[in-house]
Formats: structure tokens, sequence, C-alpha cells
């Protein structure tokens, strides 16, 4: 958790509460194949997302499936070796962070990859609805950060 305090459940020894705004790098991963007919009307190449989350020298992936949603935690990774796997295997990846989420409510809005993704990445977009909008999101804003840190 950022921020705020020591989650509910969470091991009190060995637990490192991060305390800046910006928790941790994360990449978020877009996949073409679906299991799910209904969701080819997406836009090929962006019909599913992911995100894998850094949490010391390992990573959480979080796979938000319709049936289940998928933890997963692998190590000894850098940053680049896991964003160049998957791309390796056809997937475009976006590498960024996960920030502090506003205290208040998310958007109520139901159940999908992307909405999971947004809630493990603090964000509060209540109109970005599919992978290729959150994908587009994710590139300004990095965008953004690149161009400002450059600044400094």
């Amino acid at each position: 958790m950022c921020g705020g305090g020591l989650p509910i459940g969470a091991p009190h020894r060995g637990f490192v509460e991060m305390a800046s705004e910006e928790c941790g790098e994360a990449l978020v991963v877009f996949v073409d194949q679906c299991g799910l007919k209904w969701l080819q009307w997406l836009r090929r190449g962006y019909r599913h997302c992911f995100v894998a989350v850094r949490s010391g020298s390992s990573w959480v992936i979080c796979d938000p499936l319709s049936h289940r949603t998928d933890l997963i935690v692998v190590g000894d990774f850098t940053t680049r070796e896991l964003a160049d796997w998957y791309r390796g295997h056809g997937l475009r990846v976006v590498q960024t962070h996960v920030l502090s989420a506003p205290l208040r409510p998310a958007p109520i809005r139901p159940y999908t990859c992307v909405e999971a993704v947004k809630r493990v990445l603090g964000m509060h977009a209540p109109w970005t609805l599919t992978p290729w909008q959150l994908y587009r999101r994710l590139c300004r804003s990095e965008t953004q950060q690149r161009l400002t840190s450059d600044l400094r």
C-alpha cells in the first residue's frame, strides 16, 4: 500500500511502506489473443491487458481473466529483461509506475482487465474502458513524465 499506513492482512515483520507518491515500477502488457468471441470487436493487438508490478527483487503479475484473476510471482528479472521477454513473445509493453490513488472511491465500472489494471496502477480514469484506450493514456502519461524529468 502506498502512503496511508499498513494494509489489512499485511505482515508486520519485513513490511516496507513506500512513502513517496510514486510507489514502484510496473509493466502493462497488451495481448491480441483472447478466448472470448465477444472480445473480437476490440482493436487487434489490444484485446486483453495485464500488469506486472515490481516488489523488491521480484515481480507480481496480475492477470485479470473473465473467470478468475491469476497472481504470479517471478524473480530475478530486471525491468528491461521482463519487458523484452514479453516483447519477444509478440506482446506490446508499456513501462510505467504505480501511483498513490486519490483518496476517494474509484469510479464504479464493470470488472474488466482494464479496470483491474487501472486499480493496481492507482488510476482513476473513468472513460478509459478498452485496452487500446489504456495503452494510449499510458503512452501519453509516460511521454509527459519523460518531458518533465528532462527539464529538471
